[in-house]
């Protein structure tokens, strides 16, 4: 037992108790880490001023070591980053890390959600499609190593993990024109460079093939509203062409939806290729014939690189390119 005159010294709980904030929320103030508000910052520093409180030295010494985690930044609408995130787990378990997610939305951009992953101490980061300027991630990789998940970068520091875009295209288009079909046109998927290459995998491809003139690019982004609006202004134009190849998978649910919802006959009437061989493209009800990035093996690869990088000393940037499959189901069949 204590003697009765032994006084206890005040914790990082007292301080969060006296301001009704959680012990995480105190310690981004104490440590002055950015976040919190001016007016929090100053309560916070207040009650710990008040009670007395200072950081514990032994857990100072605790936090200042390695936190062997790794930051993912991932777009939340995405069933495509889900599954990279799920193999990320794993193969960042197999090599001794943890991840912390930070996910970009429609009203969090990716800064923010990078700023987050380096407020928590994460070692180094993997950034699932960023579309940040190659000069701001060439930046951002001196505060951290950096791996580009899915986004072909050139000329920085970063380290780079993808599939060959422009090839898995190619794929597709060779798959249809060895069907029968030569009016087959391209949902875009905008201006990033993951859309860049796919573009020009479906111009090349074409153009391989001498269907010049069926080139067809038609304005979408990244979602299934794109798909389902580019596909009911083709049922509005009056030109369908045989067959679709869209950016993503998503896209192509969208364009699945507009087309079957007109009752066209998928793929007796019309074919449709999506991009990711998502969970969704499995499903029975979509069956979708799509292109595999192997997850898996770009989670691998990923975590991999930064073992190198945080435990091995490798300074040089790696660029790993993995070749994509097609991958043939029940959307995609010879032309009437």
């Amino acid at each position: 037992m204590s003697g009765n005159g032994a006084v206890q010294r005040p914790r990082l709980e007292d301080v969060a108790a006296r301001v009704g904030l959680s012990t995480a929320s105190v310690s981004l103030v104490l440590r002055g880490v950015p976040g919190p508000s001016e007016r929090t910052r100053q309560r916070v520093l207040k009650a710990a001023a008040d009670l007395g409180y200072r950081p514990d030295r032994t857990a100072s010494a605790l936090a200042s070591r390695r936190s062997r985690l790794l930051g993912v930044m991932v777009d939340v609408h995405s069933p495509f980053h889900a599954e990279l995130v799920e193999h990320l787990y794993t193969a960042a378990e197999e090599v001794g890390y943890d991840l912390v997610l930070s996910t970009q939305t429609r009203t969090r951009d990716e800064n923010t959600a990078i700023e987050t992953l380096l407020a928590f101490r994460c070692e180094a980061l993997i950034l699932l499609g960023p579309v940040a300027p190659a000069a701001a991630l060439a930046e951002l990789a001196r505060r951290a190593p950096v791996v580009s998940l899915g986004r072909r970068i050139t000329g920085t520091s970063l380290d780079v993990v993808r599939s060959a875009d422009d090839d898995g295209v190619g794929q597709v288009v060779d798959h249809l024109v060895g069907l029968g079909h030569r009016a087959i046109a391209y949902v875009d998927g905008g201006k990033g460079v993951i859309a860049t290459d796919r573009r020009r995998g479906y111009r090349d491809a074409m153009r391989r093939h001498g269907l010049d003139a069926q080139i067809r690019i038609l304005r979408g982004d990244l979602t299934e509203e794109a798909g389902d609006r580019v596909g009911r202004h083709l049922l509005d134009s009056g030109e369908l062409p045989t067959a679709v190849v869209t950016f993503n998978d998503r896209s192509a649910i969208g364009m699945l939806t507009a087309l079957r919802g007109a009752g066209v006959n998928v793929p007796g009437d019309v074919s449709v290729v999506g991009y990711d061989d998502d969970t969704l493209s499995r499903l029975a009800c979509f069956d979708l014939t799509t292109v595999s990035q192997e997850a898996e093996e770009q989670a691998r690869q990923a975590a991999l690189a930064v073992v190198e990088r945080l435990d091995q000393g490798r300074t040089e940037p790696r660029e790993i390119v993995l070749a994509p499959s097609l991958v043939v189901r029940g959307t995609t069949a010879p032309p009437r």
